[in-house]
C-alpha cells in the first residue's frame, strides 16, 4: 500500500499548470546557475526579465496594472516551485509577493499604472526597507527620516539586510515623517532608485546561507523623492504594515513547508541508494522511523498552511494565525532539515550536496519576518 498523492485543495488546474511551467523554468534557469549565483551574490539582473516574459512576477495583480489577473495562491504556486527545488537565490518573493501588494493596496491609481506593469515584466525590480542597524523587529525605534521640502521630501537614514537591494530599481522605504509622533509618524515613501542622487548600495551582504540571494545595505544622504511618491497617507505607514505582515509570514510559511517537504523527499532518495552495512540505509529501523517522523511533521506543517491559504484567500487570514504559521512551520523545517542531515552523515556537511544549503538556507526563517519570539508574543497577545 502507498501513501495517496497529496494535493493541496487551493491548487485547482490553472494553478497546477503554473506551478508546473515555474518548476521548469527554474531547473533550467536556476539549478544550473547556482554555483555562480552563490558566488557573486545575486541572480543575474536578466533573469527577471526573463521570469516577467513567463508571467511568474506578479501573477496575482490585476490585469490592468500588467499582471496574471490571478489570485495569491498563483503566487503561491511559484513560490513553492522554487523551494521545492532547494533555492533560494530568486528574491520574488519580496517582489511580488510583498512589493506589489504594497502597491495595488495603498498606491494611487497613477502609482499602480507607473510602476505595476514594469514589475510585472521584470523591467523593475521591487524591495521594501524596513530594517535599520539599530532596529529589526521593532518598527518604532527607526531612525530613517522623510522631512518635507516644498513638492519633495528628503530622505536621510541607513537599512540593512534588505533583499533585492541591488538590483532594486524601486524601493518602499519605511520613514519617520513626524519623529514626535512615534509609530503615527511612520510613513512609506517610493525611491525610484536610477535617478536618486545621494542613494547608494553598501555591501551585498554575505550570509550564512541563501547566498545567492542579493542582500545589501542601502544608504539614503538628502535623496529628494517627489512628494507624489508618499504611499497611502502620510503617517499610515505603521498600520500598512501591520496588516500586510501577516501576508509577509504567510508567504515564508509557504516557502517554509515546501522546503521541509524537498528535504525529506531529498533524503528519502538518498537514504535508498546509500549502502550501510551490505544493505540500502533506509532498511535500518533508526532511518525508516526518522524519515516516518520527519514526514509526518512535514505533512502537518503543508495541512496548516494549506488551511491558512484557503483562509487568506477568502480574506479571512487574521494576524495571530499567520505568526503561528511562519513561527510553527519555521521550527519544523530547521528540525527536519537538521535530522535530514544527519542521515546523509558526512555528505551531509557538504556543499555541493543539496541537503547542507537546505540546512544553512533554514536558519534565517526563524528570523526575518519578525523572529519568531515575537511570533509568539503576538499569538499571545490574541489568547
Amino acid at each position: 500500500m502507498t501513501t495517496a498523492v497529496y494535493r493541496s485543495p487551493w491548487v485547482d488546474d490553472e494553478v497546477q499548470a503554473l506551478h508546473d511551467m515555474a518548476t521548469k523554468f527554474f531547473e533550467a534557469e536556476l539549478l544550473p546557475n547556482q554555483e555562480r549565483f552563490a558566488e557573486q551574490k545575486h541572480v543575474d539582473r536578466e533573469f527577471w526579465n526573463k521570469a516577467g516574459e513567463l508571467g511568474l512576477l506578479c501573477a496575482s495583480i490585476p490585469e490592468e496594472y500588467g499582471g496574471g489577473g490571478g489570485t495569491f495562491a498563483h503566487d503561491f504556486a511559484v513560490f513553492d516551485a522554487q523551494y521545492r527545488l532547494g533555492d533560494t537565490s530568486f528574491g520574488n518573493m519580496v517582489h511580488s509577493g510583498l512589493v506589489a501588494h504594497y502597491l495595488l493596496a495603498y498606491g494611487t491609481e497613477e502609482q499602480k499604472l507607473r510602476w505595476l506593469p514594469g514589475m510585472a515584466t521584470g523591467e523593475l525590480v521591487g524591495a521594501i526597507a524596513m530594517t535599520e542597524p539599530g532596529a529589526g523587529s521593532d518598527l518604532k525605534a527607526l531612525r530613517t527620516t522623510a522631512v518635507r521640502d516644498g513638492d519633495h521630501f528628503v530622505v536621510n537614514g541607513a537599512k540593512t539586510f534588505i533583499s533585492n537591494g541591488l538590483h532594486a530599481d524601486l524601493i518602499i522605504v519605511v520613514t519617520k515623517t513626524d519623529p514626535a509622533a512615534g509609530a503615527k509618524g511612520i510613513s512609506l515613501i517610493v525611491v525610484e532608485t536610477p535617478d536618486a542622487h545621494g542613494y547608494r548600495v553598501g555591501r551585498v551582504l554575505d550570509k550564512v546561507g541563501m547566498k545567492g540571494q542579493d542582500t545589501a545595505e542601502l544608504f539614503f544622504d538628502d535623496v529628494r523623492v517627489p512628494a507624489a511618491n508618499l504611499l497611502g497617507d502620510a503617517g499610515a505607514g505603521f498600520g500598512y504594515l501591520m496588516k500586510q505582515l501577516a501576508h509577509e509570514r504567510l508567504v515564508v510559511a509557504v516557502c517554509a513547508a515546501a522546503a521541509t517537504e524537498a528535504a525529506v523527499a531529498l533524503t528519502v532518495r538518498y537514504t535508498k541508494d546509500r549502502k550501510a552495512f551490505g544493505a540500502p540505509l533506509f532498511d535500518m529501523q533508526n532511518t525508516r522511523f526518522e524519515l516516518a517522523d520527519c514526514a509526518t511533521q512535514a505533512h502537518v506543517s503543508r495541512v496548516f498552511v494549506d488551511q491558512c491559504i484557503q483562509r487568506h484567500l477568502r480574506a479571512e487570514l487574521d494576524g495571530a494565525t499567520a505568526s503561528m504559521a511562519k513561527a510553527h512551520t519555521t521550527d519544523v523545517q530547521g528540525k527536519v532539515v537538521d535530522r535530514c542531515v544527519q542521515l546523509f552523515g558526512g555528505y551531509g556537511y557538504m556543499l555541493e550536496y543539496p541537503i547542507a544549503r537546505m540546512y544553512a538556507d533554514a536558519r534565517v526563517q526563524r528570523i526575518y519576518a519578525g523572529a519568531n519570539e515575537v511570533m509568539k508574543e503576538l499569538i499571545a497577545r490574541s489568547l
